[in-house]
């Protein structure tokens, strides 16, 4: 069995690769059973979590395990740990143990990009971006590597953060504008592309403000009782998620608008998986909306990428 670490994955993945996988990958057939989030403490304060995401399709079986102990930075751990487990599928020998959290980072803004490009207008050019944690560099990385982008606007709490994300993108994309911004209707309505990965309980715009066209994606909450986006904005969109389970099960989002009579659960028009056969086609006009909570069979077709590359 071989182990594979956090610098293999970064030194050998790229969005174009990624996103290949995923959207082949997703289009197949697999297992992918609900994953299981367990709570390790009975104290309202305390949020500390174990969980287990199993999937598999015709050559592999996966199972990412993770730890979340947000406490953490406080006594100078991360507060995520994530390994993945990949066993072959026709035997089931143990092929390899990788890392889970790279994983993670990649196949995260993996996954919103795939959607980017199957739900936003063509001609998108203005990304607005809330965020500074270390999703932030993956996630617009990836928004590019799908749109040709010329302007990319980061609206974060931490201006330190932010202010170093924006000098690592300039460097490397001189052809784009990159700008810090402000959570106001001048900056949403330039948005041709909103996307979300904040830790924000409460909605981060209005979505009054959005122009027709544009498209929203939502990856950072993962609350039931919390959400990035409002009400109105998931009531003027088309709505696409990762997971209809996972979503209705956790997403804020979606679950407070049905809770308060705007929507149905028949508002979400499909799964990520599901586009290439549902053949969706925007009007220019549509404001598009992509909820994601994260599921394994993404975590297993970029850990087995990785284990391909590696190997």
């Amino acid at each position: 069995m071989h182990i594979i670490s956090e610098q293999q994955v970064h030194s050998n993945l790229h969005f174009d690769a990624v996103i290949a996988a995923l959207k082949v990958g997703l289009a197949k057939p697999a297992g992918t059973p609900p994953r299981q989030v367990f709570s390790l403490s009975e104290c309202e304060n305390n949020h500390d979590a174990f969980a287990v995401l199993p999937a598999w399709n015709d050559e592999v079986i996966s199972v990412k395990s993770f730890t979340y102990f947000p406490n953490n930075v406080d006594s100078g751990f991360k507060s995520l740990y994530s390994k993945i487990m990949l066993f072959d599928r026709t035997h089931g020998e143990p092929l390899a143990l990788i890392d889970g959290t790279s994983v993670t980072l990649w196949r995260t803004a993996g996954v919103s990009a795939l959607a980017c490009a199957y739900l936003s207008r063509t001609d998108s050019r203005h990304l607005v971006f809330f965020g500074s944690g270390n999703l932030a560099l993956y996630m617009i990385e990836a928004h590019i590597s799908v749109r040709s982008l010329n302007k990319v606007t980061v609206v974060a709490r931490n201006k330190d953060k932010a202010a170093s994300l924006l000098c690592t993108l300039a460097s490397k994309f001189t052809h784009i504008e990159f700008c810090v911004g402000a959570a106001d209707e001048a900056t949403l309505s330039s948005a041709d592309i909103v996307s979300c990965a904040t830790g924000s309980h409460a909605p981060l715009f209005e979505g009054s403000w959005l122009k027709p066209g544009c498209h929203v994606d939502l990856i950072g909450n993962h609350h039931k009782d919390a959400r990035e986006c409002d009400t109105v904005t998931i009531c003027r969109a088309k709505v696409f998620v990762d997971s209809r389970v996972n979503v209705l099960n956790e997403a804020g989002e979606v679950l407070l608008p049905i809770s308060e009579g705007a929507i149905e659960k028949s508002h979400i028009l499909g799964e990520l998986s599901e586009l290439n056969r549902l053949n969706f086609t925007r009007m220019p006009e549509d404001i598009t909306v992509f909820k994601s909570v994260g599921m394994a069979l993404s975590d297993l077709l970029t850990a087995q990428l990785v284990y391909r590359l590696v190997l």
